[in-house]
């Protein structure tokens, strides 16, 4: 695809097939999209696009290089050579350069070029009625490049030759589509990068006759359950578990964390990372579509294909535009023939001005191209934004609601003090681990991880009651219940511990926590403030641990002992004052992340809670948030600048046009440039100051 509009057709042919869940990206030239319920048939689909013209390529094919004499470099190199002689007659008097029949050689073969390139392209938008920028240029060019040849081939004098017209249209389109594509792929850089992170080399680990063996293998080849051996320099080959060996890897392309992560054993190894020193050996646990790699890069492909609400009104002007051109260009030759007192000639140019001049491609590139690099740069820092309404959505962002254990606690929690009464120590922890290890909560994996190998206690019927805790039965028919306050008010007073243990209902034990805050959190909390965002707290924590945390980090809004139901109402509230987000990693999270404006994860949260949030904190810093909101913010700001480009382009040059004050190379030289500012434009957000 070579411009928005070929997207656009594409998007519309299989619109009118029945297919669901369109997504069709010039920028990064791919497409999806969901058969119907049915007998259609993908094949058919995709043999359709191919007979429009475009040449489909499935994911397990390899991807066609294009052929230089095929290329938008070549066409513009060949258009060039013929059309600097033809404009060159403009200026110096070489009788040679004023003969038409010179003139019909040199624009021929430009002509001939051109009516390949756009005119297939502009039949294909008007079979699939959309008609596209490509009918306007080849119109242009044919009505120029047909009126010379007419006044050739019947003699009928030197006001009739406007071949250097049609070739410079033809070539400066050229021009203009080469640095426009030249531009654009600036915007899709941060998928790029990742994607290389995909291609490596690994040292695969084989044993024979009691010795291992290292074979040098293409990561590719690599299945799960196969050892490799990774050393300092080497790119960590595919996502795995490390059983031997010690390091420190640069995890900075998925994270954005700048400082190499140590590791050790049955710590996991990210696909792509670096390993900056060390040596280690790991087992492989996921490849290919499986890994944490390229589930980051199909997200954030699908979140650069979608589309902002925004963009919706450019796509209802773009259906229209071209429509509307032929009608104000038909206009201005018949204004100018009737009226304006000129030849036809003069006035078949000035129809064409308009013809050239007018762009419906700014209005459909000024979003995605904004879109791309603003999800780009956010993936390159370690935030993954699942669609680009979640990034439009960032800019009204009035509240930002944190939940406690896990969010603004690291949640890598070290067991304190505990007590328990009418049994031993071993059978205590043993009752509790057997009840914790059934759960995600951040308490329950650091008691699991602790108090492991501390025996079974042989219960049954283990569930977790969301908000609360943990319950089951024993053999003898005893219940057991292990939770918050929440679940033990009943049987004591004494809200101050962390978790408590009952025994058909009588409190038999209880355990305290120490949990360290997030380094980052008190600074993440002062950002938002400066920036008129209020920061409330939201836990189910207890009254008093939740106004202590609280003073620490500067958060004054708390709303403390709250169920997942209570956690829900409140969203509820705040969202009917102005929109949320909310910042969470637990099961008891997920409702609320699924409600709010904006769900927010940490790459460390449960998977329920990760896939209940539209953005997930890769390196689960909060420093990162107020990074996130600037730059949803500020790519807004870019598509809203964008877009008024595009518009006030068109509303000014086509009046300019029509009005004769421009002439059709003029018009074919603005037009060739409106597209690149606003790639440029875009390409800017990738290094503008957003906090």
């Amino acid at each position: 695809m070579h411009c928005t509009n070929c997207a656009q057709s594409v998007s519309k042919y299989l619109e009118n097939k029945g297919m669901q869940d369109v997504n069709v990206s010039f920028a990064t030239e791919e497409l999806s999209f969901s058969l119907p319920e049915g007998n259609a048939s993908a094949t058919e689909v995709l043999n359709g696009i191919n007979q429009m013209g475009y040449q489909v390529v499935l994911p397990d094919q390899p991807q066609p290089r294009t052929a230089f004499l095929n290329s938008l470099t070549f066409k513009f190199i060949f258009c060039a050579i013929f059309t600097a002689p033809l404009l060159l007659h403009m200026w110096v008097h070489w009788s040679w350069l004023h003969n038409p029949y010179i003139q019909l050689v040199l624009s021929t073969p430009v002509y001939l070029v051109g009516l390949w390139h756009f005119g297939r392209s502009a039949w294909r938008s008007l079979v699939n009625r959309l008609a596209n920028m490509d009918v306007l240029i080849i119109l242009g060019a044919t009505a120029a490049y047909g009126y010379s040849l007419t006044g050739t081939l019947l003699h009928l004098g030197n006001e009739y030759m406007f071949y250097e017209t049609a070739a410079a249209i033809i070539t400066l389109v050229f021009l203009g589509n080469l640095l426009e594509e030249r531009s654009v792929k600036q915007t899709t850089t941060a998928i790029a990068d990742l994607a290389r992170m995909q291609v490596t080399t690994a040292r695969l680990i084989t044993d024979h006759d009691n010795h291992e063996h290292i074979n040098i293998v293409d990561n590719q080849t690599l299945k799960p359950g196969d050892k490799v051996l990774v050393n300092t320099g080497d790119k960590i080959p595919m996502d795995g578990t490390i059983y031997w060996g010690n390091g420190h890897i640069n995890e900075s392309m998925i994270t954005g964390e700048s400082t190499p992560v140590a590791k050790k054993e049955k710590d996991k190894a990210i696909g792509g990372t670096i390993m900056e020193d060390g040596s280690i050996k790991m087992f492989i646990t996921a490849t290919g579509k499986d890994t944490v790699l390229s589930y980051i890069i199909d997200l954030v492909r699908q979140a650069q294909g979608s589309k902002p609400d925004m963009q919706k009104l450019a796509d209802r002007i773009s259906a229209i535009f071209v429509p509307l051109v032929l009608g104000i260009a038909l206009a201005t030759f018949l204004g100018w023939m009737l009226f304006g007192q000129v030849t036809t000639g003069n006035a078949i140019m000035k129809g064409i001005a308009v013809l050239v001049i007018a762009c419906p491609c700014a209005m459909g590139l000024a979003t995605p191209a904004a879109v791309m690099v603003g999800l780009g740069r956010a993936a390159k820092n370690g935030i993954l934004i699942k669609g680009a309404n979640t990034l439009e959505a960032f800019k009204d962002i009035k509240y930002v609601v944190l939940d406690k254990t896990g969010t603004l606690t690291t949640g890598k929690l070290k067991i304190g003090q505990y007590h328990f009464t009418g049994m031993t120590e071993q059978a205590f922890k043993a009752t509790v681990y057997s009840l914790e290890k059934y759960s995600s909560h951040p308490i329950a994996r650091s008691l699991s991880t602790q108090w492991k190998g501390q025996g079974e206690a042989g219960l049954l019927q283990v569930r977790e009651i969301k908000g609360r805790g943990m319950q089951a039965k024993d053999n003898l028919g005893n219940e057991w219940q292990l939770g918050s306050f929440a679940m033990a008010e009943h049987a004591t007073t004494d809200d101050s511990h962390n978790i408590y243990l009952l025994k058909n209902g009588e409190l038999v034990g209880w355990i305290d926590f120490t949990d360290e805050i997030r380094p980052d959190a008190a600074q993440m909390v002062q950002q938002l403030q400066r920036r008129g965002i209020r920061t409330v707290l939201l836990s189910g924590d207890t009254e008093r641990k939740c106004r202590e945390l609280a003073a620490e980090v500067g958060i004054k809004e708390v709303y403390a002992g709250q169920t997942p139901e209570q956690k829900l109402q409140q969203i509820d509230a705040l969202m009917n004052d102005a929109p949320v987000a909310m910042v969470g990693d637990g099961i008891n999270d997920a409702p609320a992340l699924a409600r709010a404006s904006i769900g927010i994860s940490l790459s460390d949260a449960t998977h329920i809670a990760m896939q209940s949030a539209n953005v997930i904190l890769l390196n689960s810093r909060l420093s990162s948030l107020p990074l996130a909101l600037g730059l949803g913010k500020h790519t807004y700001l870019t598509i809203q600048q964008n877009l008024f480009w595009a518009f006030i382009y068109n509303i000014i040059a086509i009046p300019f046009a029509a009005l004769g004050v421009l002439s059709p190379i003029t018009g074919a030289g603005v037009m060739a440039l409106s597209d690149i500012v606003l790639a440029v434009n875009s390409v800017r957000l990738r290094y503008k100051k957003v906090i």
